[in-house]
């Protein structure tokens, strides 16, 4: 069976489509740069930033009606998420709400900043009854 032009740039698709899935590519940098998040400067980025949606707490703000409303830093299911999602989210944003992409305001280091700030959010909510 002749090998043809369509076959051949399939099978090239297909091969790097599944060496980019099995490779881990850029994983270990993500988790590196998110241990190394300041969670001290990041708090003050989120006191200047991020406070005025999400609130002092983390839970959102009160006076704020939002739809829909801002994401809840406390929770499980946020918290849960890899820190590259996370940090997906604040540098790019989340389509269709109020959280725009932070990637024109903020470097790399200040959303892993921010992350980092935002991890201790999980321990004081875990420590609450």
């Amino acid at each position: 069976m002749p090998i043809t032009g369509r076959m051949l740039v399939f099978c090239a698709l297909l091969a790097g489509v599944l060496g980019l899935g099995f490779s881990n590519l850029g994983v270990s940098e993500l988790v590196t740069a998110a241990k190394g998040g300041d969670a001290v400067s990041g708090r003050e980025i989120y006191v200047n930033t991020c406070i005025r949606c999400h609130g002092i707490d983390g839970k959102g703000t009160l006076g704020i009606k939002l739809v829909p409303p801002p994401a809840d830093l406390t929770a499980s299911d946020v918290q849960s998420r890899l820190d590259g999602t996370l940090f997906r989210r604040i540098h790019e944003g989340k389509p269709n709400t109020a959280m725009g992409a932070w990637k024109h305001s903020l470097s790399d280091e200040e959303i892993w900043d921010v992350l980092a700030y935002v991890r201790t959010l999980r321990v004081e909510a875990e420590g609450q009854p």
